[in-house]
């Protein structure tokens, strides 16, 4: 069994990420930046009879993530599996030569710095683990081969946090550090006209977080290797 934290897990892929994870056996840790949001996802795990464990965090938030990472390395031994799903996506198609730059820091520090934090705080519990894994959800939009202009605050933001994943791959070689495209999924962000269901935008998520194959240093979409 592995202990395994999924970041905004109260709705869309994060929460069908927790919830096969969860069906598979596993201990999850969710959060969410609601708490009245993060326990009504996790009653609603229970009544489906899956235990899943509920803590607050604002990863836009320093002092959360401080006060999350306490939380956590008061009550486990280790982390085994770190998935930084919690995204913003709030600029809409603008252009980038006329960015709105609050819009562009507010995403910077959810999408970016985030899950850098978080990632930072939580490498000592990792570190203990025997097989330790981070994921990024990532997004196409972030693949400089496949940049087309618009959504400019998104499109950097992701972008960034694939060289994050890059970076720390190479550096910390014995985890499984890698990033992931979900595709178009139809969640509140990606709206209702998106081609995917949630189901299958967790599948390569919850792939990437078990399997043995999985190497490291790499951006995936349905469980094959796409360029950066």
């Amino acid at each position: 069994m592995k202990t395994i934290v999924v970041t905004g897990g109260n709705r869309g892929i994060g929460k069908e990420i927790a919830k096969q994870l969860s069906s598979k056996g596993h201990q999850v840790i969710l959060t969410a930046r609601d708490k009245q949001k993060g326990l009504e996802a996790q009653k609603e795990f229970a009544e489906q009879g899956l235990e899943v464990s509920f803590e607050q965090l604002d990863v836009s938030s320093y002092d959360s993530i401080d006060k999350f990472v306490s939380s956590i390395s008061s009550q486990y031994e280790k982390i085994d599996v770190l998935i930084n799903n919690a995204g913003l996506f709030i600029d809409g198609n603008k252009n980038t030569y006329n960015i709105d730059l609050d819009s562009l820091e507010q995403t910077m520090r959810t999408n970016v710095y985030g899950p850098i934090a978080l990632t930072k705080g939580l490498i000592r519990l990792l570190e203990k683990s025997s097989d330790p894994r981070i994921i990024n959800i990532s997004s196409g939009m972030g693949a400089i081969d496949d940049i087309a202009g618009g959504y400019p605050s998104y499109r950097i933001s992701k972008t960034a946090l694939n060289s994050f994943t890059i970076n720390l791959s190479k550096e910390l070689t014995n985890f499984k550090i890698n990033a992931v495209c979900p595709g178009w999924v139809r969640t509140d962000m990606g709206g209702s006209s998106a081609s995917r269901p949630v189901e299958k935008g967790a599948e390569t998520p919850v792939w990437l977080a078990l399997d043995n194959s999985v190497t490291t240093g790499k951006f995936w979409r349905d469980k094959q290797v796409i360029p950066w």
